[in-house]
């Protein structure tokens, strides 16, 4: 992790931002409709957004799927133990390149849990989760591994920062 400060936003940014964070507005034109109710101009806030972006703070805007709504109703965290012969870079790289997984987390293991990466893979059905499971397994050789599959959602929201 980067000891980099965090950037020190204006009372304006922050509204913006606070904005922005969540569902856009639905107009054609969406950052003019976020302009019009602060009161300023519509470049003021594409400027501090593509600022934002070039420097690496925002990644990207996306749509978010309600994947249940979408037909992939199954998920499961698979906890895997990167043994210590194995190149984590590697088999972390094979993982995220996955469509199917969401998450990827290299964390550190304790006590009786060796598991050291965490992948969230989504699919249709369980049966589809365990293919994608199995044919991950094969790729990276690795044998030890835990499947938590999800049986209720009880939060899924986006991070709020202002």
């Amino acid at each position: 992790m980067s000891e980099e400060a965090a950037p020190v936003f204006s009372d304006l940014e922050e509204r913006i931002l606070r904005i922005v964070q969540d569902s856009l507005p639905d107009s054609p034109t969406p950052f003019a409709s976020i302009a019009s109710s602060l009161g300023v101009d519509e470049q003021v806030v594409i400027d501090l957004l593509v600022r934002l972006k070039e420097s690496g703070a925002i990644r990207r805007f996306g749509a978010t799927l309600r994947h249940q709504e979408a037909g992939y109703g199954a998920n499961v965290m698979v906890a895997w133990f990167v043994d210590g012969d194995q190149d984590m870079q590697e088999v972390s790289r094979i993982m995220a390149e996955r469509p199917e997984i969401t998450h990827c987390y290299q964390r550190r293991s304790c006590y009786e849990w060796p598991y050291n990466l965490y992948t969230m893979v989504h699919a249709r059905s369980q049966e589809e989760c365990l293919t994608i499971v199995r044919q991950l397994q094969e790729e990276t050789g690795i044998s030890l591994y835990e499947m938590l599959f999800s049986h209720e959602e009880l939060k899924k929201t986006s991070m709020r920062y202002f």
